[in-house]
């Protein structure tokens, strides 16, 4: 195992990933908002890939709805969670595999992959763009590829301890000495500015379509002693945040965006 796999594998072994799309408020837009634009692209009957699928809360939801899933995870006790949460649904396929290396899967495959959490994780350039012409080689021509990603500038805004006596450590930990991003080898989440992600795509064999806000501010507020949101409030903040989600200027205040491309 090496030492990026291992790393990931220590963080989920000790966390609830099964549960961190609907226990809280900021789950719950991210998931409804993924959702939303994952259900604007693929056509009916479609053949979807999702890539690190976690436990499985897309993929399931995916299959349930008549698409025919692939869902491929990296770490064992995810994928085991997965398989057992998935037991009686046949038009979903769940199988170990990492997003650098996708050999087990054959090119064009996919009218849709998703690439929910792998960039996230991917610290060294050259392994962000193997998991990114992964992506796009098992993807059909015309297809469609999500790939969610995380913004430095919302961690800073989002992880309240920064702002409760180690504000400092959190420049030192994103940033280079001139305000750069950091990229590095021990780092569990990797953040990216927007206009630095969307670069990465520029020599691809693929056509931007959107960039997307997943959750806004929602992390920070929901931290807050005092916040308290109604579902029926609950219902209208998703609807005036899905108005939004592609303002360019609202982007960064965002702990996860989605690019959306077409091969």
């Amino acid at each position: 195992m090496d030492d990026r796999v291992e790393l990931i594998s220590k963080f989920y072994n000790r966390v609830n990933e099964d549960q961190r799309l609907i226990k809280s408020r900021n789950g719950q837009l991210e998931y409804a908002s993924t959702m939303h634009y994952i259900k604007k692209y693929p056509k009916p009957n479609a053949s979807i890939l999702e890539i690190d699928a976690g436990t499985g809360r897309y993929s399931i939801t995916l299959a349930k709805e008549g698409y025919k899933v692939t869902a491929v995870e990296l770490v064992e006790k995810n994928i085991e969670i997965l398989k057992s949460n998935s037991i009686g649904i046949e038009s979903i396929n769940a199988i170990q595999g990492d997003a650098t290396d996708l050999n087990m899967i054959s090119d064009e495959s996919y009218d849709m992959t998703l690439v929910l959490g792998p960039l996230y994780h991917l610290y060294d350039a050259h392994e962000v763009d193997k998991a990114i012409d992964e992506a796009i080689r098992v993807t059909k021509k015309d297809g469609i590829i999500m790939f969610a990603f995380i913004s430095v500038f919302g961690i800073m805004v989002n992880h309240y301890y920064y702002y409760y006596g180690d504000w400092k450590f959190g420049v030192e930990e994103n940033f280079t000495q001139d305000y750069k991003t950091r990229h590095f080898k021990d780092q569990l989440f990797t953040g990216d500015q927007i206009d630095e992600f969307e670069n990465l795509f520029k020599n691809k064999s693929t056509t931007w379509l959107t960039t997307a806000g997943m959750d806004g501010y929602m992390e920070a507020l929901e931290r807050r002693k005092e916040f308290n949101f109604s579902d029926e409030d609950f219902e209208s903040f998703i609807k005036w945040h899905l108005n939004f989600a592609e303002k360019r200027e609202l982007l960064g205040s965002n702990n996860h965006l989605l690019y959306i491309c077409k091969k």
